[in-house]
């Protein structure tokens, strides 16, 4: 190998850095030599290997798992498995640490946890949102071939196409996985029920929604009007007055991909649902994997709503919100 200068790790993939990184990759992860010893097999620098390493990583040829013995975040790990049913995935995160970067943090993680789980021939189904516009900054590469990245409720209203919005989001989620994209260009909520019923028979939109009912993977935020990081559907002008006065006397706590749905899990009967582009949860539920992701503990009522109708067999979040939605858990079983 020829000695090269130091390369951002974002760099567009070629065969020839590839495999350069992925020699320094077996040199350093599998045969434990240190990068200086790589440097000299290599006849390169230190720092070039640095970037071989960082390049590999960010470009899906290496993986890397974190295996932690009985401690308290595999403690809160085995808690919130045992008491809801799901694979929970506990991101250590100070809780001094303000909300908009504990939702970065979270974010990251998400988007680690999430590519293993993706491979060829697959469909990822996206919610819009904040999360998961976090989540796609963060996307390792990993090629794959024949799949397909859907996107799972519309995101215009009276000021905005939301095009640009979604796109981007769906369009990092492609690049990074080397997907295909379908974008979903309806608005988030119809004004009529009876339009939208009418939309969802007309070919082109049936086409989207076939491709929504095959999804091997949904990825999505948890939308609540109480957090401290405002969810997109409720801070981008999407519900009026009467929107959010309806959601109160249905007792609303959350959404999830703009359905949404109350404490105990219920969806049946909320006003907004019948106008929303959004998948119905029955859909949702129908998806082998169903990606949860959310920071802070603004949103554990929303989330704890989530969990009672079913809906995420895969949950990331950070300590603090770990800790207060086993509280408030806890907390509900006594008073019942």
């Amino acid at each position: 190998m020829q000695q090269q200068s130091p390369a951002p790790s974002g760099e567009p993939a070629t065969p020839e850095r590839s495999r350069d990184a992925l020699r320094a990759a077996q040199l350093y992860y599998l045969q434990d030599l240190t990068m200086e010893a790589i440097a000299d097999e290599l006849r390169t620098s230190r720092s070039s290997v640095s970037r071989l390493l960082a390049y590999a990583r960010t470009h899906g040829l290496v993986e890397i798992r974190v295996i932690s013995p009985r401690d308290k975040l595999s403690t809160l790990q085995h808690d919130i498995a045992e008491r809801f049913g799901v694979n929970a995935h506990v991101v250590p995160v100070p809780n001094t640490t303000s909300d908009i970067d504990r939702l970065e943090r979270v974010a990251l993680s998400a988007a680690r946890i999430l590519t293993p789980f993706i491979d060829s021939n697959m469909i990822l189904g996206v919610a819009w949102g904040a999360t998961t516009n976090a989540v796609s900054r963060h996307l390792p590469k990993k090629e794959t071939h024949n799949s397909r990245i859907v996107q799972l409720n519309g995101a215009g209203n009276t000021s905005t196409t939301g095009i640009d919005y979604a796109s981007e989001i769906l369009r990092r989620f492609g690049n990074a996985f080397d997907a295909s994209v379908q974008q979903f260009p309806v608005p988030a909520f119809f004004d009529d029920p009876a339009t939208r019923d009418a939309m969802w028979r007309e070919r082109t939109i049936k086409r989207v929604l076939v491709i929504q009912g095959r999804m091997d993977i949904a990825l999505f935020g948890i939308g609540s009007t109480s957090s401290e990081v405002p969810s997109h559907v409720y801070a981008g002008g999407y519900l009026d007055d009467e929107d959010y006065a309806v959601l109160d006397a249905h007792d609303v706590v959350g959404d999830i991909a703009t359905v949404f749905y109350r404490l105990d899990g219920s969806s049946n009967d909320i006003p907004l649902n019948a106008r929303s582009s959004g998948p119905d949860l029955t859909v949702l539920h129908s998806v082998a994997r169903r990606i949860g992701v959310i920071s802070g503990a603004s949103k554990i009522t929303a989330l704890r709503g989530a969990l009672a109708a079913g809906m995420i067999t895969d949950l990331v979040l950070d300590e603090l919100a770990a800790r207060t939605l086993l509280a408030q858990d806890a907390a509900a079983r006594q008073r019942a």
